[in-house]
C-alpha cells in the first residue's frame, strides 16, 4: 500500500493527456462556432455576417393619393405579387409594405418601387447567434461549460510534456510570448482609455441603432418617411395656427 501514492504521481502525467486529448475532442464544435463567429463579428464594420443587403427599384402602375388606403393596399399588393404583408404603412402617396426579411416603398403618384431585402447568411447567422448568449439563457451555460473546458485545456497543456521541449524550456519561452502579445497591445494602444481610431468614430456617428428584434428581421432599414401635412391657415386674430 505504501507505493500507491507513488505509483499515482507517476501516472499523474496520463491522467492529463487522456482527460486533455477527451475535452479536445469535445471542444472541436464549439471552437469552431466560436472561432469562425468571432472572427465574423470582428469585421461587422466591412460586412454583415447575418444577412444579405439588397436593394432594387420597379415600378407598377400609379396610385393617387386621394385614392381610399383599403383601394391602394389592394392595388399595390397585386401590383407587386408578393403576398400579403406583415404590415402596412401609407402616408399621402407613398406605401409602405414589410414582409419577411424584405421592405417596399411605393410612390404612388408615379408608381417608382423600391425593395429592400434582407436575407439571412444560413450558416453565418446561425453562429453569430449562438456566439451571443443575448436572450438565450440555457445556452449560456453551455457557453461557460465551453469555457471552463478551454481553461483546462490550456491549463494541462503546459504540464503535459516533460524535458526541454516542456514548461521547462521552450513551453516558458513560448508561453511568454502568448501573454507578452495582449500586454504590450495594451501598453502601445493606450488601453479601453484610449480614444478609438478615426474610422472608427466615424463608424459609430454613422451606425444606426439597432432593431429590437433584429435577431430575427435583420438589420433596420431605412425609416419609414412620414410627409407633413399641409400647412395649417393661421387665425388673423391670434396669429396662431388652430
Amino acid at each position: 500500500m505504501a507505493d500507491a501514492p507513488a505509483g499515482f504521481a507517476k501516472r499523474w502525467r496520463g491522467w492529463l493527456r487522456a482527460v486533455h486529448r477527451d475535452f479536445g475532442y469535445l471542444a472541436v464544435g464549439f471552437t469552431i462556432i466560436y472561432a469562425v463567429s468571432g472572427i465574423a463579428i470582428n469585421h461587422t464594420g466591412d460586412w454583415d455576417p447575418k444577412f444579405v443587403s439588397s436593394e432594387s427599384v420597379s415600378k407598377i402602375p400609379p396610385i393617387p393619393a386621394d385614392v381610399p388606403d383599403a383601394e391602394a393596399f389592394a392595388r399595390a399588393e397585386a401590383a407587386l405579387g408578393f403576398g400579403k404583408p406583415k404590415d402596412t404603412y401609407r402616408a399621402g402617396d407613398e406605401i409602405r409594405f414589410k414582409y419577411d426579411h424584405r421592405e417596399v416603398t411605393i410612390i404612388g403618384d408615379s408608381g417608382d418601387v423600391t425593395i429592400q431585402g434582407n436575407k439571412p447568411r444560413f450558416f453565418f447567422n446561425l453562429v453569430v447567434w449562438l456566439h451571443t448568449a443575448r436572450a438565450k439563457a440555457a445556452w449560456k451555460y453551455v457557453a461557460d461549460v465551453y469555457a471552463v473546458m478551454l481553461l483546462y485545456l490550456a491549463i494541462s497543456g503546459l504540464f503535459m510534456i516533460k524535458g526541454r521541449l516542456g514548461l521547462k524550456w521552450r513551453g516558458s519561452a513560448l508561453v511568454a510570448v502568448g501573454v507578452a502579445v495582449p500586454v504590450l497591445y495594451v501598453a502601445l494602444s493606450g488601453g479601453p482609455g484610449q480614444a478609438p481610431p478615426k474610422r472608427d468614430r466615424k463608424e459609430a456617428r454613422e451606425a444606426k441603432p439597432e432593431a429590437p428584434n433584429a435577431d430575427d428581421d435583420g438589420p433596420p432599414m431605412r425609416p419609414m418617411v412620414r410627409r407633413p401635412p399641409p400647412e395649417a391657415a393661421v387665425d388673423a386674430g391670434t396669429g396662431i395656427a388652430p
